[in-house]
């Protein structure tokens, strides 16, 4: 007698979705028509209340909701979000997520750049599955969609890729490239319709630990100007403040706050280069509403008076 296969609901449930995360462990750069993208993060939320606070990135920040509902509030706007909804947090915009306490927000996000590679986008001359990629990723970048439950395609992918890096069968690399090659064509067709999957690029493997640093690094500086604690950037990667902490120190050699404060600093140390701007204004810029502080561990720092430095005409740091 022949045995009934597993649907794809019922292999999912082997296992476990946190192991959506260990997508951190490859580092994934991928071509998609005439652009490029580079796979910066993966992230599981649990259904239960939570908050990550008002934050901001460089990237692109996707977020799919598989269970419960919530706020999402992007720039001034806040939106309901709810189950088999997809939201999206576009480069340079303030955003917050607050999970609803009576039904608890569960779901998955992944964070990645999309840009113009080195030819333009839809020439005439490019085959016709090209032309309608480049059409279909230009369209996605300049939408101004949010909130969008055109998602049917999107949870099976995030099922595969979560099923495909935790039992990492022969072949796995290859096929995590082409589900997510699918998954950032699906985000795009859910704001703005049509496209065409294309290939990505061979991933290179990466420790996790320095996944997670990277991605703190990155927040740190999206997000130098913003008051920042532990605490915030914790809820970034999902780790207790105390592994987050000896996490970064381990990987990059120093503390969290030395590496905010030496950021701030050389950030600083460009702003002066221009003579019109006050010092005050730098300081605020950097993150340091006290001027005087600023100037005080200006000085500790570099040696210099901001105003010191700013006479000898400064150094470059970045």
């Amino acid at each position: 007698m022949r045995s009934k296969g597993c649907s794809l609901v019922e292999m999912s449930t082997l296992v476990p979705r946190q192991r959506f995360m260990e997508l951190n462990n490859l580092a994934l750069s991928l071509h998609l028509g005439s652009f490029d993208s580079e796979m910066l993060g993966w992230g599981f939320f649990e259904p239960r209340y939570w908050r990550n606070y008002l934050h901001t990135h460089s990237c692109f920040e996707i977020c799919y909701a598989f269970q419960g509902e919530g706020q999402f509030q992007a720039g001034n706007t806040i939106y309901t979000v709810r189950s088999d909804d997809v939201f999206i947090a576009r480069p340079g915009v303030s955003h917050e997520i607050i999970s609803s306490e009576e039904q608890p927000l569960g779901i998955y996000f992944w964070t990645y750049t999309l840009t113009p590679g080195s030819q333009e986008p839809a020439q005439l001359d490019k085959p016709e599955h090209n032309r309608g990629l480049d059409s279909l990723l230009m369209a996605f970048k300049n939408s101004t969609c949010v909130v969008s439950n055109r998602t049917a395609a999107m949870l099976p992918t995030l099922e595969l890729l979560t099923e495909e890096i935790a039992q990492r069968h022969p072949g796995y690399s290859h096929i995590i490239e082409g589900l997510v090659a699918k998954l950032l064509v699906d985000t795009a067709r859910a704001t703005v319709d049509e496209a065409t999957l294309a290939l990505a690029e061979r991933p290179l493997s990466r420790q996790p630990d320095q996944a997670v640093a990277q991605m703190i690094e990155r927040y740190l500086r999206d997000n130098y100007w913003r008051p920042i604690s532990i605490r915030d950037l914790a809820a970034q990667v999902h780790l207790s403040e105390r592994h987050t902490s000896r996490l970064f120190q381990k990987v990059m050699g120093e503390t969290i706050m030395s590496y905010l404060t030496t950021l701030r600093l050389d950030i600083a140390a460009q702003l002066l280069l221009d003579q019109q701007i006050p010092i005050k204004e730098v300081a605020l810029t950097v993150g340091y509403p006290d001027v005087r502080y600023f100037i005080t561990l200006f000085h500790q720092k570099k040696g210099l008076t901001p105003a010191i430095f700013r006479q000898r005409g400064g150094t470059t740091f970045l």
